[in-house]
């Protein structure tokens, strides 16, 4: 779902935690990097105003009050091309941070993979342990999906290489059977 910068508008988050607990301003911040917001200076976050950021921004509102602390939430919009587009640029290149360690964390994947290959370790437990981390790339890759509403540039080269990581987890997948139904067959 792409927008121009004529129709994007944002939430603008102003959140205010007391001082201590840490705890509390901690929790907040993971929630809103969690959901992708953009740290426009302290306190003040904004986030494109589409329903894929809704949850997030609750979820910080309601962590924020149960901290007795105080959340503003704005809607707002460039008030220039210039601004909007600022704004923009700003979030596209969070976005192409993201998918910059996803694609990083799919060169781990692969390269765990192929470790498991080169040792030969053909078991149906390490076999489920690379399949569970497939399932958190994918589970990753909706979720930066879901978020990246400008099409950040690494988008298109996120999906290959998820592909990839499937295709080198089958292939492990048809090596372990393999070696599974060769032991099984072989007179002891």
């Amino acid at each position: 779902m792409t927008k121009d910068r004529t129709d994007v508008r944002w939430l603008v988050l102003v959140i205010k935690l007391p001082a201590a607990p840490s705890r509390h301003r901690v929790a907040v911040w993971r929630e809103l990097r969690k959901v992708g917001a953009l740290s426009l200076g302290q306190g003040t976050w904004a986030v494109p105003d589409v329903p894929a950021f809704a949850d997030g921004v609750r979820r910080a509102v309601e962590l924020t009050e149960r901290a007795e602390g105080q959340a503003v939430t704005l809607q707002a919009a460039g008030r220039s091309v210039e601004d909007a587009d600022r704004l923009k640029s700003l979030f596209t290149a969070a976005r192409s941070e993201d998918w910059t360690e996803f694609l990083s964390d799919c060169g781990k994947f692969e390269q765990e993979i192929a470790k498991e290959i080169r040792i030969g370790k053909f078991t149906l437990a390490e076999l489920e342990e690379e399949e569970q981390s497939l399932e958190r790339l994918r589970r990753r890759h909706r979720d930066l999906t879901a978020r990246d509403v400008f099409g950040a540039p690494q988008a298109g080269e996120a999906v290959e290489r998820l592909k990839r990581c499937a295709a080198v987890c089958e292939d492990y997948a048809e090596r372990v059977f393999t070696a599974l139904h060769h032991s099984e067959g072989d007179p002891a």
